[in-house]
């Protein structure tokens, strides 16, 4: 066999690996109970060879998720040794230092076999809308309140599921079925991934994974290196300011481009919160690396190959690496922030690369309450409706409106939310306006009017940010416009914190629009007229942030 062959054949293993975990991943979509996980894709699937290396990961899925269940894996096996690993076993952990940053999200781990020998490890995560505790918000101050702390456990032994553990979940949770049928759902999606795995491996004749793995890992790392090698060298610092829980919190980086690869050091963060808005470092790594991947390697799959040229530091005690038992339970709120921090180190490397600053976080809505005061089977209610700002304008586009960036997950469907929980929506648009002005424009943000289907009483678990400090415009670009959340009635309410909507009453949200790119006064008069027509922007809007007139445009 020639050298150009075993490459070739090589390449088509890889992709064949690739389409693997995204069965995988789509098994999940399919079997999920939850419509966080169904309907969004809030998930991570992958395939990982004997050395705990990331060899492929499903397209769908969140960086969070994916990035952090990199790590866990290697962990998995220090608990759990390959030689003590047999058929039928299945690995389980909700364990934030060790998993993915909170209590919501379990991760599993099972060893896959073929004809008799361990040849790789399927891993995979899903969110867990409830594990009992406060629920998922920011008020718990230490992970004790935040729910159920699942410790690294056999979660199957030889085939056999592990009762005992299934009924302290469904004890430990508001949801029971839903719950326990979020774990057989994961359980499944690693199922379906190791027999995939081995029916290509009895195609291509192949007994184990190492050479396609070192294939893999090492042309990911070249790949990243070669682009690595095309940047300016040198050390850039950035920091953004964010709301916080009860004060504003400073994001504070500084990256060294090196010929050694790309890293990132966190030193003068604010350092952690008494609230659940602490990231642990997993989660930290998670983000960072991804927002330096969409930048420097955007093209290059993900894997342990393509991460290894990046290091993340962050000091432990900070909010960034927040030790045991700090409160995490919405860890996202400022670990997706961390992408725009890094961006605004790179910018002064590669700005003709760099967006404008976006809504970052997700403005997910979590309600809890009754579902029926009037049922003989009355029962507590929980839902987490995935809603998103707008992205920030990039060099060249603009923003993307109502989109996730950088989570990717995808904002629930009004009739599924309607479907699943007693809550009318009754208004869901884009908010005219938001999107910070510029050459490019950010994305909008979105209006949202929900209310409680039978009158009754909504408990509220909030967990926004982007209120205090509006995402900012880059070379020229305005603001996008700042989030709100309050009552149809005029009140205004806390960005965190659970909250009470009485029965009767409407929840009005503003989600935050992505900031713009570029001096407004450059955009070109045929897209501001397209934005007007649309009704992305008012006249008012167009004449005073781009000085259009219909006269101009004439």
């Amino acid at each position: 066999m020639t050298q150009a062959f075993e490459k070739i054949q090589m390449q088509i293993m890889w992709n064949r690996l690739i389409s693997v975990v995204e069965e995988q991943a789509q098994t999940l979509l399919r079997t999920a109970f939850s419509p966080i996980v169904r309907e969004c894709g809030d998930l991570s699937a992958g395939v990982f060879d004997l050395q705990g290396r990331m060899i492929a990961q499903a397209v769908t899925g969140t960086p969070g998720h994916v990035n952090s269940m990199a790590e866990a894996v290697k962990h998995f096996i220090r608990h759990f040794p390959l030689e003590t690993m047999n058929e039928g076993d299945i690995y389980i952990t909700n364990d934030p230092w060790l998993g993915t940053g909170h209590l919501n999200d379990f991760v599993l781990t099972t060893p896959c076999f073929k004809d008799g020998r361990l040849v790789a490890l399927f891993s995979c995560t899903s969110h867990i809308t409830d594990i009992g505790g406060l629920g998922t918000g920011t008020d718990g101050t230490d992970v004790h309140m935040e729910g159920i702390y699942i410790p690294m456990l056999k979660l199957a032994d030889r085939g056999q599921m592990n009762e005992t553990l299934l009924a302290m979940v469904r004890q430990n949770t508001r949801q029971p079925v839903e719950t326990e049928g979020d774990v057989y759902s994961l359980a499944a999606c690693n199922d379906i991934g190791c027999c995939r795995l081995v029916e290509m491996m009895d195609e291509f004749g192949l007994e184990g994974l190492d050479a396609l793995a070192d294939y893999v890992c090492q042309n990911s790392y070249d790949a990243v290196m070669a682009e690595v090698a095309k940047l300016p060298k040198g050390t850039f610092r950035s920091s953004m300011t964010i709301d916080g829980y009860d004060k504003p919190l400073q994001l504070v980086a500084e990256v060294t481009i090196s010929d050694d690869g790309i890293s990132v050091d966190y030193d003068g963060t604010s350092p952690q919160s008494r609230y659940g808005v602490n990231v642990p470092h997993a989660y930290t790594i998670a983000y960072t690396c991804f927002g330096l991947s969409c930048i420097v390697s955007p093209d290059v799959p993900n894997n342990a190959g393509s991460l290894a040229p990046f290091t993340v530091r962050a000091p432990e005690g900070s909010i960034l690496n927040a030790p045991y038992p700090a409160a995490v339970c919405s860890r996202h709120v400022i670990g997706q922030m961390l992408p725009d921090t890094v961006f605004g180190c790179l910018a002064q490397a590669v700005p003709e690369r760099i967006p404008a600053e976006g809504a970052g976080c997700l403005w997910n809505l979590t309600f809890r309450g009754e579902t029926d005061r009037g049922s003989n089977d009355a029962s507590i209610f929980c839902i987490t409706a995935v809603t998103n700002g707008g992205t920030g304008a990039r060099p060249s586009k603009d923003g993307l409106s109502a989109t996730a960036y950088p989570s990717g997950v995808r904002g629930t469907p009004v009739e599924i939310n309607e479907s699943v929980a007693p809550i009318v929506v009754w208004r869901k648009e884009y908010r005219t306006d938001s999107g910070g002005a510029g050459a490019q424009r950010g994305g909008l943000g979105q209006v949202i009017e929900v209310g409680s289907a039978i009158d009754a009483d909504l408990e509220l678990l909030a967990a926004f940010d982007r209120i205090d400090y509006p995402p900012r415009g880059r070379d020229g670009g305005l603001n996008g416009d700042a989030g709100s959340l309050r009552l149809a009635s005029g009140a205004q309410l806390r960005g965190k914190g659970t909250q009470h909507v009485a029965g009767g009453e409407r929840l009005v949200i503003h989600t935050p629009g992505g900031a713009g790119h570029g001096d407004p006064h450059a955009r070109a008069q045929d897209l501001v007229s397209s934005d007007l027509r649309n009704g992305l922007i008012s006249a008012e809007g167009a004449a005073r942030e781009y000085g259009y007139t219909a006269a101009k445009a004439d």
